[in-house]
């Protein structure tokens, strides 16, 4: 059975290097196109098993040669495919990428396939979801698929739900049933309706958080670190990153999330905040390398101290 079940969505990416974003209307000549494989829920999944977890995707790919493609590539990162469906007369979700040379990013998704995602899919792979160790889910995919993966699964183990891409007037039900919700900083002011949220004003977002519901809420910060808070202690903990040469940040938090899911499953002795500690150093590597999967470390590549 697996340690992670993850709930998500599946892309094909097509990334362009530029030495920086266009203005509207502008046509900018790119220094570098490459396609890869991204989508927040396989890049969590792949995160986790590269750490070393067992794992299990529920996803939707299309019927096109993409889809052939990313199947085999899971296949091939040792995760569980059984319970990723193909659509016919339907694309492989795109995302559209500019990566900057200062390493920031743009991005435009297209979900395609991943809109056929469904509450029935998730039933379909119950006995999967409810045996892992930790449930995580995005945003990615509709709402009622994740909202049907949160009710299978309670009391089974931690559930984690990455509100990204953000969305508005979130289910209450999401919020209440998720043991974790992270969120990015442009994300929490979306749902909080704060504006140039910084760590030193995140207790205000915590607090709102907690009156939509949360029981646990992480907010990255991209090289700042993140804060996170419980509903039992409501009193924001702020976690720095470590500092490093940025090269692509495309798909940090989603190696911090498949981290944390890795974390949480194979090292139940740490707590939370150590949990955090160690996944912010998985997303700081992450971005010293170009791409989004390509960037994500194994666990041979890392030093040996977080695993112990």
């Amino acid at each position: 059975m697996p340690d992670v079940a993850v709930v998500g969505s599946c892309m094909i990416d097509l990334i362009t290097y530029s030495s920086r974003l266009p203005k509207p209307g502008e046509t900018l000549l790119g220094l570098k196109f490459e396609k890869g494989f991204g989508g927040k829920g396989a890049n969590q999944c792949v995160t986790a098993a590269r750490l070393g977890a067992s794992t299990v995707l529920v996803s939707s790919l299309g019927s096109d040669s993409n889809g052939q493609e990313y199947l085999k590539k899971l296949e091939e990162e040792n995760i569980n495919t059984a319970h990723i469906k193909t659509q016919e007369n339907i694309h492989t979700g795109v995302a559209q990428i500019t990566v900057t040379s200062s390493g920031e990013n743009s991005i435009i998704i297209v979900q395609g396939s991943n809109l056929c995602l469904s509450g029935e899919n998730v039933i379909e792979a119950k006995k999967h979801i409810c045996s892992s160790k930790v449930l995580l889910c995005q945003f990615e995919v509709p709402l009622l698929a994740t909202l049907e993966a949160l009710r299978v699964y309670q009391g089974h183990g931690t559930s984690i739900v990455n509100g990204a891409p953000a969305v508005n007037n979130v289910d209450p039900d999401i919020l209440r049933l998720a043991d974790i919700f992270c969120v990015n900083e442009t994300e929490a002011e979306l749902m909080t309706g704060m504006k140039d949220l910084s760590i030193s004003t995140a207790q205000q977002a915590v607090d709102k958080f907690f009156s939509l519901g949360c029981n646990t809420i992480i907010i990255t910060f991209g090289a700042q670190g993140a804060i996170h808070a419980s509903s039992k202690n409501k009193t924001a903990i702020h976690t720095p990153s470590e500092t490093v040469k940025a090269v692509d940040t495309t798909g940090a938090g989603d190696a911090f999330l498949g981290a944390l899911a890795y974390y949480i499953s194979n090292h139940p002795g740490l707590s939370l905040q150590e949990c955090i500690k160690r996944s912010n150093k998985i997303a700081a590597q992450s971005v010293t390398k170009l791409g989004t999967q390509t960037s994500f470390p194994s666990r041979k590549e890392l030093p040996s101290e977080l695993f112990s």
